[in-house]
This record gives C-alpha cells, structure tokens and sequence, in this order.
C-alpha cells in the first residue's frame, strides 16, 4: 500500500454566478477567486472538511513532481510586497524566502513537493495558478441528484 499523498493540486471550474454565501467564502480561503484557477494545499482535516463544501465547484488531485516543477516554471508567479511578479530568477525567491532556507526555483518545488516545514510560506508565496481552460472543454461541470457521478468536478486521484 503505497503512502496516502500529502499535497493536493486544486482547480477552480465553476464562475462566481450562482454561488451560495458558504461555498464563497470557502474557495476565498482557498485563494480560489477566479475560474481556472489553482493552487497548492497540504492534505489535512480542516482542508478536506471544506474540500467537501465546495467539491461540485472543483476539482482536484495529487500532482507528481513532474507536474509540480512544470507548473512552477511555467505558470509560477511570486508575490512580491502584495504583487504579482514572474519568477523569472532565484533572486527573488531568495530575497522573500531566505530566511526559511529556500533559495531558488528547486529548493520551492522540493518545499511544494514533500510539503515540508516551511510548505505553508511557500505556498503563500506563489500566487494562485492562472491556467487556461482545457482543450476540448470539460466534460461535464455539473451532475444532478438522478445522474451518475460524472463530470469533471471532484476528486481525480491523479
């Protein structure tokens, strides 16, 4: 039995229409404010407990270190004095980070990826992931109480 996974990718796939007051603020927590929009979280109670309030708005996974290290280095943006900056060098990770041992590009992902003490900065420094909406579209956002659990929403265990 292999090891119950630590790090959770998570996206947003439902807009802001709609949307009951409860399920708002949670995906606020989450930094979830936009659509497509994904971050990192660790794998605990509290997380899974509002994982389960907001689950038909999104959809999520635990990411190899592949798909970690891709995301950074593509999509990877700091935030800098409430901004959001490119990582486009380690100077800027190491100047925000330093002090909590990180210094560059690998020593985030290695944070991200083994979700490790200093995991909660880390994370907070990486703005939310904008990604773009997937080719093909989505196979279907949402399900009724009479479907099948389809869709795209939920739980993806990859």
């Amino acid at each position: 039995v292999e090891p119950e996974a630590k790090l959770l990718f998570v996206v947003r796939i439902v807009g802001i229409i709609k949307l009951s007051p409860k399920p708002r603020k949670v995906l606020q927590l989450l930094r979830l404010k936009q659509l497509h929009n994904g971050v990192f979280l660790k794998v605990n109670k509290p997380i899974l407990q509002m994982l389960k309030l907001v689950q038909p708005y999104v959809t999520y996974g635990y990411p190899s270190l592949k798909t970690v290290r891709a995301l950074v280095y593509k999509r990877g943006h700091g935030k800098v004095t409430k901004q959001r900056i490119p990582l486009t060098d380690n100077q800027i990770i190491a100047d925000k980070l330093g002090e909590k041992g990180l210094h560059g590009m690998e020593d985030l992902i290695h944070e991200i990826y083994t979700v490790g003490p200093n995991f909660k900065q880390a994370a907070n420094f990486l703005w939310p992931f904008k990604l773009s909406a997937p080719r093909g579209g989505f196979k279907c956002k949402r399900h009724g109480y009479c479907e099948m659990k389809g869709g795209d929403w939920g739980n993806r265990e990859e």
